[in-house]
């Protein structure tokens, strides 16, 4: 009989494109990750992976396979999920992934909105889970059925890597990228945009981040000259050395409105230094629970 461990291995390997990382993930060794899917190929009587590229990809058998292990896992969990909140008497569970930064801000604005929202789609009741890190692992949660929703930036730069004829969404929100520096004495910038000026400090994005390929390459191509002095591998660490006079940096304006409107940090440039981006919201096309229904719903008729 399959074991659903096996299809969760296999959406791991295709994730990831190694048998290192994937059992890394899977958290058990090496060879016992490759016997599994080597188990998961012997169910199937057909080779699933191609193991002479690097990274490894899907025969394709196996693309047919990745499809199905996708939607299984998904309606499981769910069904896992609807079985244990009516044996606890649970009123429900939203459960939503998202990056650390987002989770920060808007998703936690979101959820304060719907919690408000008349009629009552979020009731006080409900319980309301946020899981929060890298993309890739949260698109994960979403894909395994761990999460309800997945809120991720999009913009041409990005990719999502989600079934698209498994899985819908809507727009969140707008938003946009500023180049944002400290106020200096007497309310002045700490930094200008000058084309003519010496190299000026850029605090910039590891470029794992939405925010580093989001940004990377209109940054490169405007013409002043921007110097990486600082590389920092979140949100928050960027707004606290810009906070802290040691460059200019491209924050989210969501981010910075209020530091801005206070006085303490700065906008610089115009409309064609600025970056737009969306917020979106995904769900897979599978039946969700009725917390996860009546939000989505919500959203639907704004």
């Amino acid at each position: 009989m399959l074991q659903l461990k096996l299809l969760e291995d296999f959406i791991a390997l295709a994730k990831a494109g190694s048998f290192v990382r994937a059992a890394e993930a899977r958290h058990v060794t090496h060879p016992a990750f490759g016997r599994r899917i080597r188990a998961l190929e012997s169910w199937a009587g057909a080779t699933l992976i191609d193991r002479s590229q690097m990274p490894v990809v899907l025969t394709e058998q196996g693309e047919v396979l990745l499809k199905t292990a996708y939607q299984v896992v998904a309606q499981l969990q769910r069904v896992r999920n609807q079985i244990s909140e009516q044996s606890s008497g649970s009123v429900g569970v939203l459960r939503i992934a998202t990056g650390r930064s987002l989770g920060r801000t808007l998703v936690a604005d979101w959820v304060a909105r719907l919690r408000k929202r008349r009629p009552v789609v979020l009731g006080s009741k409900t319980q309301v889970d946020i899981s929060t890190g890298q993309m890739a692992d949260m698109s994960a949660r979403l894909a395994q059925g761990k999460a309800d929703f997945l809120v991720c930036y999009e913009h041409p730069a990005l990719s999502v890597e989600l079934q698209p004829d498994s899985y819908q969404h809507i727009t969140l929100a707008t938003d946009k990228l500023v180049p944002v520096c400290q106020v200096a004495t007497q309310g002045k910038p700490r930094y200008s945009l000058d084309a003519e000026s010496g190299s000026l400090p850029l605090i910039s994005y590891s470029r794992g981040l939405a925010m580093g390929r989001i940004a990377g390459d209109r940054i490169e191509t405007m013409p002043y000259p921007l110097v990486s002095s600082i590389r920092c591998d979140s949100l928050d660490a960027v707004h606290g050395t810009v906070a802290n006079g040691l460059g200019i940096a491209w924050l989210p304006w969501s981010m910075v409105e209020a530091d801005c409107r206070r006085g303490s940090l700065v906008v610089l440039g115009g409309r064609s230094e600025q970056i737009g981006f969306e917020v979106r919201l995904y769900r897979s096309r599978g039946q969700l629970s009725d917390v996860a229904e009546a939000v989505w719903k919500a959203m639907e008729r704004r």
